[in-house]
């Protein structure tokens, strides 16, 4: 029988990174648990080492930092027992768009749109070759909501919507599986970390559930795993609107609702 595949999580030292950490090794994968603080990620391998019987390697890494990502990403290319990539390192910021400063929207920018690109970019090639893998991303709700306000996180996960979907478009005929994941409020230390209060915000699912929910997603090969959403056909309608609009996008000529009046 052949081995499962190894899967490398980011920010897999606490919160949604952890659980999927417990999961996959529960479900007999090998584990590649990447983050920056070294003494909690060794805490959760060793349990996991003690409680589960798979291997589990830690990488102490900034996935901002330009020599520890180039770490990573050769892992990524050169280990072909690694076969799942779960790019969940993640953060959000403090305050509105105008209390922020440039430097701070950066590194969001860093951390949520570039690392998991580049973590991406590592691996596709191998696994494209290889006719098999998956790449999860953890997007968020927020990426499709610019009514909650969180302008920069949100629009940093709405690149990771797209660039989950961009790449199904262009892996999935090629036998990769790549899944988005879009939370809404999940009790995590993003939360304080952002300067907010998460017992004070309404409907907070826990980490233990999302990830549960989430992974049903990917055992059904779903391409947008919401878990908070309880009516499927919601996001299929809005699919089915925004590909209606397709072909209207090829126009020689303006149409006709922006063209002067005589």
């Amino acid at each position: 029988m052949a081995s499962k595949p190894t899967v490398l999580i980011t920010g897999a030292s606490s919160g949604i990174g952890a659980v999927y950490a417990d999961r996959f090794a529960r479900r007999g994968h090998d584990l590649v648990l990447v983050a920056r603080n070294a003494e909690r990620l060794e805490s959760v391998a060793s349990r996991l080492r003690a409680e589960t019987d798979v291997t589990v390697d830690i990488i102490q890494a900034d996935v901002t930092a330009a020599a520890d990502i180039a770490r990573i990403e050769e892992r990524l290319r050169e280990d072909e027992r690694i076969g799942i990539l779960v790019n969940n390192a993640g953060a959000a910021l403090p305050g509105s768009f105008v209390e922020q400063n440039a430097a701070q929207a950066a590194d969001l920018i860093a951390l949520n749109v570039t690392a998991p690109t580049r973590l991406a970019a590592a691996v596709a090639p191998r696994f494209a070759r290889a006719g098999s893998g998956a790449i999860v991303n953890i997007g968020s709700v927020v990426g499709l909501a610019p009514e909650l306000g969180l302008t920069v996180y949100g629009a940093t996960k709405a690149f990771v919507q797209f660039l989950s979907q961009g790449l199904a478009q262009e892996l999935g005929p090629k036998g990769v599986y790549v899944q988005a994941v879009l939370p809404a409020v999940t009790r995590t230390e993003i939360w304080e970390r952002s300067g907010r209060d998460v017992n004070a915000m309404p409907a907070v699912m826990e980490t233990a559930e999302l990830v549960d929910a989430a992974l049903v997603g990917f055992d059904r090969r779903e391409a947008v795993t919401i878990p908070p959403l309880p009516d499927a056909g919601q996001w299929d309608a809005l699919e089915a609107a925004r590909r209606a609009m397709l072909p209207n996008y090829r126009q020689v000529h303006a149409a006709a609702r922006y063209r002067a009046v005589a």
